[in-house]
């Protein structure tokens, strides 16, 4: 890996949220059930994933 994209590649912004108590017994059954190794890496990929997604849906096409 290059310099310079070890450097793009660290993670230097950081985003705190908050759930409620049927959202956080949610995310731990889904992470007990599926045996999920890292939360914070299954969090940002799972966010990501969703954005990249929406951002997909709301790309213009030629034929709208």
């Amino acid at each position: 890996m290059t310099e310079k994209r070890k450097k793009n590649s660290l993670r230097t912004h950081k985003y705190v949220f908050t759930l409620n108590d049927e959202e956080n017994n949610a995310l731990n059954r889904y992470i007990a059930k599926y045996k999920v190794q890292n939360r914070s890496r299954f969090i940002r990929e799972t966010l990501m994933i969703a954005i990249i997604k929406k951002f997909e849906e709301d790309h213009p096409t030629l034929f709208d």
